[in-house]
């Protein structure tokens, strides 16, 4: 498998000359745009790995099924698709459009960032902990990594150039969609974007969601089975933000993309794959790591449908 792995990153590292890295968050510019890892985590406890598979970025939209999760457990699913919608969307990610003209002002999905912002809002504190803390917490339980923490100078530069999504949130105060102070909402969701992984987190992560709920490490139930059921759903319509439908025809794996190069990707009963590769295409997603998970999920038959 290795050697599948490290043939498969040395033949399609070519590609990460056709992608740029992301530029509107200052401290994403400067990200190697060469790099290209891949991490298998099984739901065995089998481990395969190659490439640039131990570079450290930032997670930026996969958090969202993170956020996701909790909120689903805190909440149930009823309240949480009250104000958010499971609808794909042909709009970029960070859009206003379909805010002000589609589904009562309710944001499309849960993986564009006005939807991850609304759901950061469902997260709830108490005088121990505040909402990035339960993230943070439950970040570590499903990588089994207790070293996760956030990037400050990512979280800063996020915040200091995120006037899109003020935009965004403050138009969801107006609508009675966000119902908590806009700037703590707002604080959460750049410091959840900024926390730091690897490919092994992330694959960590889907195997998880791939096993149904339970760590494969320690036997653990920590999720329920419908929670991931939802949540392998909606990745497979909306994870690879508005190229959802391409890839699902291309890989046919249920995924999360975000802006800092990496793809988590979790096959069901089988494996969690962690992809890195800085260079993103015209739709936000891993030029390099889409290529790679075309091909693996051809030789070994991942493709869900």
């Amino acid at each position: 498998m290795e050697n599948l792995l490290t043939r498969i990153i040395n033949e399609n590292k070519k590609y990460t000359n056709l992608g740029n890295v992301a530029d509107y968050i200052p401290e994403l510019k400067k990200a190697n745009k060469e790099d290209l890892g891949v991490y298998i985590y099984t739901t065995d406890n089998e481990e395969y790995f190659a490439g640039d598979y131990n570079k450290k970025f930032s997670i930026q939209s996969i958090s969202k099924i993170v956020t996701l999760m909790l909120a689903l457990i805190e909440n149930g699913e009823e309240y949480v698709f009250e104000k958010v919608g499971v609808e794909p969307t042909a709009d970029s990610f960070n859009s206003i459009v379909s805010l002000e003209t589609k589904n009562f002002h309710k944001p499309l999905n849960p993986m564009i960032n006005s939807g991850a912002i609304a759901v950061i809002s469902m997260i709830s504190e108490n005088k121990d902990e505040e909402p990035i803390d339960r993230i943070l917490k439950f970040i570590r339980k499903i990588t089994d990594n207790q070293d996760i923490n956030i990037n400050e100078k990512i979280y800063l530069s996020e915040k200091e150039t995120g006037h899109r999504n003020r935009a965004l949130s403050y138009f969801m105060k107006s609508t009675n969609i966000l119902e908590k102070n806009v700037e703590e909402v707002l604080d959460t969701y750049f410091k959840a974007c900024s926390i730091e992984v690897t490919c092994k987190d992330i694959a960590k992560i889907a195997s998880v969601l791939a096993n149904g709920g339970i760590l494969p490490w320690s036997k653990e139930k920590i999720i329920p089975r419908k929670v991931t059921r939802i949540i392998k759903t909606i990745m497979v319509t909306c994870g690879m933000y508005d190229a959802s439908g391409e890839f699902a025809v291309s890989v046919g794996v249920p995924s999360k993309s975000g802006v800092g190069g990496g793809i988590l990707s979790s096959v069901p009963s089988r494996m969690g794959i962690g992809v890195y590769g800085p260079a993103l295409d015209s739709k936000g997603n891993s030029i390099g790591g889409i290529k790679v998970l075309e091909e693996l999920s051809e030789r070994l038959d991942l493709s869900i449908f």
